[in-house]
Parts: structure tokens; C-alpha cells; sequence
């Protein structure tokens, strides 16, 4: 669950004002015992990251985990013993401890009024109140109070108001801060070193750099929501974008590897590999799970989801197996050793890269080089794809484009006009993936008739349709990409 929330410092004789057109209810002074549990040097913590056992709670044990937005956190609960850390969440945040044992670092005791504040009968946000005293054994080491505002059936727009009521009475702004990391301190940087940007006159190094950070990033953000099994709210599935941070780092490597060393890059690309692939069993069955009803939708004769319900029920029951198992595979995969070391390799690699001198050099007077096989592959193949050619001849194709993409996005950063010619190689690579999940899905339905012949031979044929219909847009779609002038700058 997704936890919004903004805090804000105030001196000790803060009083909480009225607030414009709302009505504020207070409820029942409550005090309440955290105590935080992290690795010895504070790998969690770092991270942005929390694991908190808080006596009075529902279900006392709490993870709060780190998104993309400012403020906003997910939070996971779960029932527990107050002696150790429930195991779910021990392996929740292992991408963060990295396996590292977990011990308690902090005890915080905070006195909390909590105020529901009302428009009508919606509760809009909760306002605490939190004089929070950091405890060494029995002894208040210090205190510190703090306001959390925490959104509830209100907008963003309502915390805006909020806010400008409690900034008036004297509450001050800043960066948002957790509470544990007011009562630690200093905690130094993070292990994972953020993408950042390349600035005006970057090295090739520097976008080697980007390109790591960038894709490290977006594969252990991903990590605790696909342990989760949670979808995402724009539909997509952490699954497919943990399975592209994976492929899209492998192809940047290899775009890299002449400025990288060659044994660190072989070694980090395999690994990549292994987990790419357990990751992809699931992502196949997502996919394939999605179009079966996409295309029974479809059909222009009948509805099959009401002309043979059970036929779509009993493929969509083979295909839940499918993903379930497949799944199953990527937990066991999170679990092993290997895994945590390859989450070790990426963090340290985002602080520290094993570059080659040629690296150093400015970024326009190396990268274009690194991209033209990729192209020249692409623009020699590309051509040539007739109606009639075999599916894996389209497949062929489609890797290709997608190789040309990504070794045209990883060098855009410090190349002109790579990033607009990758746009294009991707409208192509979409059209060829459109052809191969089809090409995929009609063999699934022929593969999986037994329990449903009709059902799926209607299926395959709708799929073969599609099949055309994407052959037959393809030399558009190609011709528009395959301008001389889209890549001047690989010359």
C-alpha cells in the first residue's frame, strides 16, 4: 500500500492552527515504541528504507520501502513476535541488506495527536502531532517534534492548502526527513549511487555512467513489488520492467564493452542473462495470459468470452498454471546466493566502473562508433523482410531492432540526434514485437487445444490475421525509419 505523506519541523510552542474551511478533529493522545531494525552500517536506512517493530499496533511489523515520488512510500504490515523480524519481510528488503544481518539500531518512543481533518464527511488527510524521544536503553538520549501530514481521500491540492495554514503558523518546510533518520544522524550516501545527469560536455565515461546507475536503478526499484507479485497502477507489471532493466543493462554493456574491461562486462552480462530468462518464463505467460482475452475480444464472427466461456476459462486455467509455476521460479531465483551477488555486483557498480582509458574521452568522439554495427546490421536486414518469410525471420528482424534501439538510447546522452533516431528504430521494434507476440500466441493456442479445439482454432486464425495486418504496415514503417539523414551522426 502506498503511503503520501509530507512532514514538516516546529519549534516546541507550535500550536496547530484552523484550518480555512476544513474541520479538524482530534482524537486520543497515543504513545507509541518503534524500534528499527538494519543492517550494521545502516543499509536500509541509506537506501531511503525502513523495517520497524511498533508495539499497539493491528500488525506491529512494518516495512516502508523508497518510490520514485518524494513523500510517498510503500508500506507493508504483517503480524509477528516482537523478538525478531517476520521472514517475508527479512526477504522483502534482501536487495537492500544484501543478505547482511538485520539487528535493532534504533528505539524511538513517540507521543502522538493525531487530528482527522474533515471536508463534509471525507476525511481528507490525518494530521500527527509527534513528540518523538530517541531512546538509549532507558535513557532519552534527545527529542524532537515533528508534524506528518498524511493524505487520505483528499488531493494533492488539499495538502497544498493544508500546508499553507501550518507554513503560516510557523511550521517549517524542507527535505523530506523519516524519523529514523533524524534520531541516527548523519547517515552518509546511499550504496546505489543515483543516474544523475551527464552535463553539458560529457566524457564517454560519463555516459557509461548514466547508462549503469540508470538501469540499476530501475531493476532493484522493481525488485520488492515483483517479491510483492504487485501490479502497477498504469497497468504495467514489475515483472516486464525489472526483465527490461535486465536486457536493456546486457545490450548497454555490450554497446560499452570497448570501454569497459572485458572480463568484468562478459562475466556481469551472464549473470544478467540468467536472471533475464527465469524472469522471462513469467513475462511470457503474462503476456500471453493478457492477449487471450484481448483477442477472444476481438473476434469479429462471435464473442467468444460469451459464445464458449468454458473454452476461454479452461486456456486461461492452463495459462494461470503456467505463470504460477514460472513464478514460483523467479522466488526461488530472489532466494539463492546468486542472485543476492549479482545485486551486490550492480550496487557496486553504480559507485565504481572498471573503465578503460579510452573512456575518458569526450563522449561525440567515441560513442557514434560503438552504435554503427548495431545500425549497419539493422539497415542491412530491415529490407529485405518479405510477407511471405518465415516467423523467425521476423523475429530475427525484431532482435535487431531492438539491439539498434538500445545502442542508439545508450549513447543518445551524449550524442545529438541518437535519441530521435532511436524513436524511430522503436516505432519498428513495436510493430515487430506486435508480429511476434501473435506469431507466439497462435502456436500457444494450437499448443494448448485439448480442453477447447474450437476455442483455440478460432483463436490461432484471429492471431494469423493479426499476422498480416502487421506485414502488410510493416514497409511503412521501415520506410520511414530507414532515412539516411536519421543517422548522419553515426558518420
Amino acid at each position: 500500500m502506498a503511503e503520501e505523506e509530507r512532514k514538516y519541523a516546529v519549534p516546541p510552542a507550535f500550536r496547530l492552527p484552523e484550518l480555512r474551511g476544513l474541520r479538524v478533529r482530534a482524537a486520543t493522545p497515543r504513545t507509541l515504541t518503534a524500534t528499527y531494525y538494519d543492517t550494521g552500517d545502516l543499509r536500509l536506512a541509506r537506501s531511503g528504507a525502513s523495517l520497524r517493530y511498533r508495539s499497539g499496533d493491528l500488525e506491529p511489523w512494518t516495512v516502508k520501502l523508497p518510490t520514485a515520488t518524494t513523500g510517498v512510500r510503500e508500506e507493508i504490515s504483517l503480524l509477528g513476535p516482537a523478538d525478531a523480524p517476520p521472514e517475508d519481510l527479512v526477504w522483502l528488503v534482501a536487495s537492500l541488506s544484501r543478505g547482511a544481518p538485520l539487528a535493532p539500531v534504533a528505539t524511538l518512543r513517540s507521543v502522538r495527536r493525531a487530528h482527522e481533518v474533515r471536508d463534509g464527511n471525507r476525511v481528507l488527510a490525518e494530521i500527527d502531532d509527534d513528540t518523538v524521544s530517541v531512546l538509549d536503553g532507558r535513557r532519552v538520549a534527545r527529542r524532537f517534534r515533528e508534524i506528518e501530514v498524511e493524505r487520505r481521500d483528499g488531493s494533492r491540492r488539499a495538502l497544498d492548502r493544508i500546508e499553507d495554514d501550518l507554513v503560516a503558523a510557523g511550521a517549517r518546510t524542507g527535505a523530506f526527513v523519516p524519523k529514523l533518520h533524524r534520531a541516527l544522524g548523519d547517515l552518509g550516501p546511499p550504496d546505489l549511487v543515483p543516474p544523475g545527469d551527464v552535463g553539458p560536455h560529457p566524457t564517454a565515461a560519463d555516459v557509461v555512467a548514466l547508462s549503469v546507475r540508470g538501469a540499476v536503478d530501475r531493476f532493484l526499484r522493481n525488485d520488492p513489488l515483483v517479491r510483492l507479485k504487485q501490479p502497477l497502477d498504469d497497468g504495467d507489471t514489475p515483472v516486464h520492467r525489472m526483465r527490461v532493466a535486465c536486457r536493456r543493462l546486457r545490450s548497454d554493456l555490450r554497446t560499452f564493452r570497448r570501454l569497459l574491461d572485458a572480463d568484468w562486462g562478459r562475466d556481469l552480462r551472464a549473470e544478467l542473462k540468467w536472471f533475464a530468462d527465469v524472469l522471462g518464463h513469467a513475462r511470457d505467460a503474462e503476456v500471453l495470459r493478457a492477449r487471450l482475452h484481448a483477442t477472444a475480444r476481438a473476434d469479429p464472427l462471435a464473442d467468444l468470452a460469451v459464445a464458449d466461456p468454458g473454452g476461454i476459462a479452461a486456456l486461461d486455467a492452463a495459462l494461470r498454471d503456467r505463470e504460477e509455476r514460472a513464478l514460483a521460479g523467479v522466488d526461488a531465483a530472489m532466494r539463492a546466493q546468486r542472485y543476492l551477488a549479482l545485486v551486490e555486483r550492480l550496487t557496486v557498480a553504480t559507485g565504481q566502473l572498471p573503465l578503460r582509458e579510452l573512456a575518458e574521452d569526450p563522449a561525440e568522439a567515441v560513442l557514434p562508433r560503438l552504435a554503427r554495427r548495431p545500425w549497419r546490421d539493422l539497415a542491412a536486414a530491415a529490407p529485405m523482410l518479405r510477407a511471405t518469410a518465415p516467423d523467425v525471420f521476423w523475429h530475427e528482424v525484431r532482435i535487431l531492432a531492438k539491439k539498434a534501439r538500445y545502442a542508439f538510447e545508450a549513447v543518445s546522452p551524449g550524442v545529438p540526434g541518437a535519441g530521435r533516431a532511436a524513436k524511430k528504430i522503436k516505432k519498428v521494434q513495436a510493430l515487430l514485437g506486435e508480429h511476434q507476440d501473435a506469431a507466439v500466441a497462435e502456436s500457444t493456442w494450437l499448443e494448448l487445444s485439448g480442453p477447447a479445439p474450437v476455442t483455440a482454432g478460432r483463436l490461432a486464425e484471429r492471431e494469423r490475421a493479426a499476422v498480416r495486418g502487421i506485414r502488410a504496415a510493416y514497409p511503412q514503417t521501415w520506410a520511414d525509419c530507414g532515412s539516411a539523414r536519421l543517422t548522419d551522426w553515426l558518420r
